[in-house]
């Protein structure tokens, strides 16, 4: 039990802000003092269950993981939007506050392996935010107030102010993504969707999208060639090398995120398109890790100085966005 308890505890101060003391953290959840506290820490009295029980749930942490480190069954959290699960708005927020712990690390790393267009970069334009809001409540989570709606390309400013302050942590942290030319056409296979069902309110905002799927690629590309990450109009100021972007020629990614910070990893999978299952079994964050980084090796980084890998990369995507305006202009 005291070896557990040790475990406990270093999961529970590397999840806290530097601000926060673990110690009284802790005092105010059990209600004891400072003194049984440290007695606990140090391993001097064990935990009882009912405190046990109150640690976990007051830091969302795995019974099973605690005592099955290095066991191959794994648990996992589910964020899941729609029925049953969290709002749209809660599913933001719940993402906002995880991505501001990671930003007060010391140490950290975020590896995303893209399917689709990382979520962070919905925000780099209005226009592609409510997209992709209009397509989850169409198609994946349809409510009674959504069916038979018209998509316009006008996105709830709150939702957008959130997905805004998301982004702006999301490129203040060293990230390396991994692209294949499928993470572009996701969303164009959506926009074609919308076209031929007959949900948007207007022809010319396919066309509008498909401008802003340009811009934006444009703007990755420079990202990549910078090595760092900024918001799109702003200047291109950033720590050098702290964005590498892979090209993955060898299979489909699948939209998981391996965070690492100071010492401690989540994953994050994704399932039915947007919902997630988070975890931070070490068993299942090291395969991941593995994983990972044997697909990096195998996949060409374009970031940085590779000039023309990169340009031969965005070019093949730029040509699948004008693709599909060329066969919308011809189907309307």
């Amino acid at each position: 039990m005291i070896s557990i308890q040790e475990s406990l505890f270093q999961l529970i101060k590397g999840s806290l802000p530097p601000n926060i003391s673990f110690v009284h953290a802790i005092s105010e959840l059990l209600g004891i003092s400072y003194d049984s506290v440290y007695r606990r820490v140090r391993g001097e009295k064990e935990l009882t269950l009912e405190e046990l029980k109150a640690i976990c749930e007051a830091y969302n942490l795995s019974v099973d993981n605690l005592f099955n480190l290095k066991s191959h069954q794994i648990s996992f959290q589910s964020m899941a939007i729609g029925e049953g699960g969290v709002s749209l708005e809660e599913w933001l927020q719940t993402l906002l506050t995880e991505i501001k712990k990671i930003h007060q690390c010391k140490q950290k790393e975020i590896i995303y392996a893209a399917k689709d267009i990382p979520i962070f970069y919905y925000f780099e334009f209005p226009e592609i935010a409510a997209f992709k809001f209009f397509f989850w409540q169409q198609v994946l989570i349809p409510s009674v107030g959504s069916v038979n709606q018209k998509l316009t390309l006008d996105v709830p400013e709150i939702l957008f102010e959130t997905g805004h302050q998301l982004l702006s942590y999301y490129i203040k942290v060293p990230v390396i993504e991994i692209w294949s030319e499928e993470t572009i056409s996701s969303i164009l296979r959506q926009i074609e969707y919308c076209f031929v069902a007959g949900l948007f309110t207007r022809n010319e905002d396919i066309f509008k999208l498909c401008d802003v799927l340009e811009t934006w690629l444009n703007h990755v590309q420079s990202q990549a060639e910078c090595g760092f990450q900024f918001m799109f109009g702003k200047p291109s100021e950033g720590i050098e090398n702290s964005y590498k972007l892979f090209h993955n020629e060898v299979l489909v990614n699948d939209n998981s995120i391996l965070i690492s910070m100071d010492g401690r990893r989540v994953c994050y999978n994704t399932y039915n398109v947007i919902n997630q299952l988070i975890t931070t079994s070490p068993v299942f964050c090291d395969q991941i890790e593995k994983s990972f980084r044997i697909l990096m090796q195998k996949s060409t980084m374009i970031s940085g100085t590779s000039s023309k890998e990169r340009h031969r990369f965005f070019n093949s995507l730029h040509e699948k966005v004008r693709l599909l305006r060329c066969k919308i202009e011809r189907m309307a």
